[in-house]
């Protein structure tokens, strides 16, 4: 599973610490990478953010090696066993502990700005970090914040290799990971963009946090009969019941809009990405309304079989199109990505399927083949000019739809459209296809 960035990890990871939601708990960020992910955590579960500060204590000659940990409130956290093996002297370990106390004061006090410390006494605390390498630290935070009075301590991290993931089973009550690939190296390969957290995006973090800024925004309230076209703008984040799975959507209707655009990512893609953004951002642009939402959640993502489950793929986006047509009486058109292109075109075949344009870009159209026949919907398929074996498939496509349809071929561009310019010309022609199919 590979992250666009932090807050990409802090939206999936959110999803699948869902069923916490009704423990009302505190959501605890390691600083520096964990905050950005835990900020949006506690901005889906609706729960209070802060920082869990948490210094290694390291033994002198061999600082790698912890023999213990030191966190706020004097809690201590020490391994007799490891003190007892090195035979520490008491003023070596004091030494270290003085040291530590002191770098710990100030990141407390830079991160928080003068705000105190959240209680943890008899609550569930959730530990967050943007991903784990060894574990030590993840695992020393836990037991700082059962010190601190946590009845509950569940730690949560986008991704872990393996053998840590097995360790930090036992360091908390509960341990939500949402990948532990073999092939681990480092968690920064993955993410697509793992750039260095500062102190300033912390503490701006924290500081909107406990201004109240976090709160998840309410769901659309809007009826059926809602007017057409939308009279002022829609932009927030929003839950889609889909067949008894709730998955999670953001939804822009820009004001004056006459149609809405459903994305359906592909495999390894989510929402958030940057590219399927950039395609939603031209469509906003021309006055078309957008909902971005990822057909599986985080812990299906976690089974590649899911992927290419394209039959259950276009349940659901037929289930959220349901979903959408109680919010709004705008048409509906569907832009699909790779398997995602499947499973559009999958619940455009649907019968009843009252969808009226569908765009697919590097699709995969071969894995709904037996239903292309029954595809009314106008069909844009968008492949790039070196994508050979995709190009053969959409050509093959093109020859079994029996709607109106047609094949337009990128040059130069590769399966994922990286090329400059190359997914600026897929937005170009996405918008084109929407505008002259949707909008009446």
């Amino acid at each position: 599973m590979l992250f666009t960035d932090r807050a990409d990890a802090g939206h999936r990871l959110a999803e699948a610490l869902q069923h916490l939601e009704g423990e009302e708990p505190v959501v605890l960020g390691l600083p520096r990478g964990g905050v950005p992910v835990a900020f949006h955590v506690a901005r889906a579960l609706n729960a209070p953010l802060d920082v869990i500060v948490v210094r290694k204590l390291g033994v002198p000659y061999q600082r790698e090696l912890g023999f213990g940990a030191i966190g706020e409130g004097g809690v201590r956290v020490i391994s007799d066993d490891i003190v007892r093996r090195g035979r520490l002297e008491q003023a070596d370990l004091a030494s270290v502990e003085h040291a530590e106390a002191a770098e710990l004061a100030r990141q407390a006090e830079r991160f928080r700005a003068g705000r105190p410390r959240l209680s943890l006494e008899g609550r569930t605390a959730i530990v967050v970090d943007d991903g784990i390498a060894t574990g030590a630290t993840a695992a020393a935070a836990c037991q700082v914040v059962r010190a601190q009075g946590a009845a509950r301590v569940v730690l949560a991290v986008p991704v872990a290799p393996p053998d840590a993931a097995e360790r930090l089973r036992t360091a908390a009550d509960e341990f939500v990971c949402l990948s532990t690939p073999f092939a681990f190296s480092a968690v920064g390969e993955w993410y697509r963009d793992f750039s260095q957290t500062p102190d300033d995006e912390v503490v701006a973090l924290l500081a909107q946090a406990a201004a109240g800024a976090g709160t998840e925004r309410a769901a659309p309230t809007a009826s059926p009969e809602a007017e057409t076209p939308v009279d002022a703008e829609v932009e927030e984040e929003v839950a889609i019941d889909a067949a008894g799975v709730r998955l999670t959507g953001d939804l822009h209707l820009p004001a004056g809009a006459r149609a809405v655009v459903m994305f359906a990512h592909g495999s390894g893609s989510s929402r958030h990405s940057p590219r399927n953004r950039l395609v939603a951002a031209a469509l906003n642009e021309a006055g078309l309304g957008t909902l971005l939402f990822d057909l599986l959640t985080p812990a299906e993502e976690a089974h590649r079989s899911n992927v290419f489950d394209i039959g259950t793929l276009a349940d659901r986006l037929t289930a959220a199109t349901g979903w959408l047509r109680d919010r709004t009486a705008l048409p509906i058109g569907y832009f699909g990505a790779s398997t995602g292109a499947a499973a559009a075109l999958w619940a455009a075949a649907t019968p009843g399927a009252d969808v009226g344009a569908v765009v697919s870009r590097g699709g995969r159209p071969d894995l709904a083949e037996p239903l292309l026949v029954a595809v009314r919907a106008p069909t844009l398929l968008i492949v790039g000019g070196n994508d050979t074996v995709v190009i053969d498939l959409n050509r093959q496509a093109e020859a079994a739809l029996r709607c109106e349809n047609r094949v337009e071929i990128i040059p130069g561009a590769t399966h994922l459209f990286e090329e400059h310019g190359a997914l600026q010309q897929v937005a170009d022609l996405a918008r084109d296809w929407f505008l002259s199919h949707l909008v009446k």
